[in-house]
């Protein structure tokens, strides 16, 4: 009987040793998630607010475009955005993506 309460007693240490290490460990996981997020979110903040910034206003307005046509380039434009976060373009690559689909 002294055996049998010693491996449960041991059993137990090692399965609370083993959830306060997994526990630990998917918070500081969750932690760096949430840190690249936000700078990931800073980084999309200061890439569009500093071409408005520093482009000097334009001589003509180009024409409107309809609403569903400017929903599809927004949603492009985010996609690039996420393909330039994610190292698959390039600045250059995505200034002339950009460029293109905005005319």
């Amino acid at each position: 009987m002294p055996g049998l309460l010693r491996g449960v007693a041991r059993t137990a240490v090692v399965a609370g040793t083993a959830t306060a290490v997994s526990n630990r460990v998917s918070r500081r996981q969750a932690g760096r998630w949430a840190q690249q997020d936000y700078e990931r979110q800073q980084q999309y903040e200061q890439q569009y607010a500093q071409p408005q910034q520093a482009a000097p206003p334009a001589p003509a307005a180009p024409p409107a475009a309809a609403p569903d046509d400017m929903t599809q380039k927004i949603d492009q434009l985010k996609q690039l955005a996420d393909l330039k976060a994610q190292g698959v373009l390039t600045d250059e690559e995505f200034a002339n993506q950009k460029r293109l689909l905005l005319g």
